[in-house]
């Protein structure tokens, strides 16, 4: 007997299923070693496949979501879902991701391309620069070497932490803001510093001190300074509109004859949470001398 040979009344040869759920019999046997559809039966004696005809439902849409470019896992999750409307979710949650991800790279082709053809200083003629004078700051801190992906996450969970730590320093005095002490992108790791101001400097150190002074977080005092910045908007914070941001004030630097005088940084000066598109969020800045 061949593997496309009928072995019951009750089970489909491989060449069989193949055929009613309108694929390949090496997509089955694909699927079958991704452990997405296995077989109902395998011949012990010779490793032919059978299937159930209530399998062919299944056969199909896994087919179908791996168009999605679905991770195997998420298709597992779908296709073993307790009921339809749980995989409903879960699909629309996966397909939400990829929306987002490719208005990401949409926007980053865009920025590319105004850099490629001469128009960056249309683009940076968007941003208002300006210089603030910011006074001496306790800081508490914490630091984190992190990729252009975990960033937005980390952000927000390193500044929660940090503004709670707030309540035993005297209160926050100034808005939180990030450092970049190194390039933070898919491939580096920077290492970013999540910073809030606080009052107490004293007890600052008595916090740090119950932290157990790991490498992670720390106390410092920072000099009063100058920064060059600009505004940008929630929407703005996005990659890449932040980059150009950064680099319309990296430009507008040595036009006013100054000099970048330490890494650059985002200040968050508003409730993110509450903030809409539009509404201003966040200053990007350079120390300046």
């Amino acid at each position: 007997m061949t593997e496309d040979e009928a072995v019951d009344d009750d089970l489909l040869t491989i060449g069989a299923f193949a055929a009613r759920a309108r694929l390949s019999a090496k997509a089955l046997r694909l699927y079958d070693r991704l452990g997405l559809l296995a077989p109902a039966h395998v011949d012990a004696l010779n490793g032919y496949r059978y299937y159930r005809a209530d399998q062919i439902e299944r056969a199909r849409l896994v087919a179908l979501l791996r168009q999605l470019d679905m991770p195997l896992a998420q298709i597992a999750g779908i296709v073993e879902a307790p009921d339809g409307a749980v995989a409903a979710d879960r699909l629309a949650a996966y397909w939400a991701d990829v929306e987002a991800r490719v208005a990401g790279q949409r926007t980053l082709a865009e920025y590319l391309r105004g850099r490629l053809s001469g128009r960056s200083s249309e683009m940076y003629g968007k941003f208002v620069v300006e210089t603030v004078d910011v006074p001496e700051q306790v800081l508490i801190t914490e630091t984190r070497h992190v990729l252009a992906g975990e960033l937005p996450a980390w952000i927000g969970a390193s500044l929660g932490r940090l503004e709670e730590a707030a309540k035993e320093c005297g209160g926050i005095t100034a808005p939180p803001f990030v450092v970049y002490h190194s390039d933070v992108s898919l491939e580096s790791d920077g290492p970013a510093e999540a910073c809030v101001p606080v009052a107490d400097e004293a007890a600052a150190r008595v916090w740090l001190e119950k932290q157990g002074r790991t490498r992670e977080t720390k106390v410092r005092v920072e000099p009063a300074q100058r920064l060059a910045c600009t505004r940008i908007t929630k929407a703005q914070v996005a990659h890449p509109q932040i980059m150009a941001a950064f680099e319309a004030v990296e430009a507008w630097i040595p036009q006013l004859g100054l000099a970048q005088a330490g890494p650059c940084r985002e200040i968050y000066f508003a409730d993110w949470d509450a903030a809409g598109a539009e509404d201003p969020v966040c200053d990007v800045a350079f120390p300046v001398k």
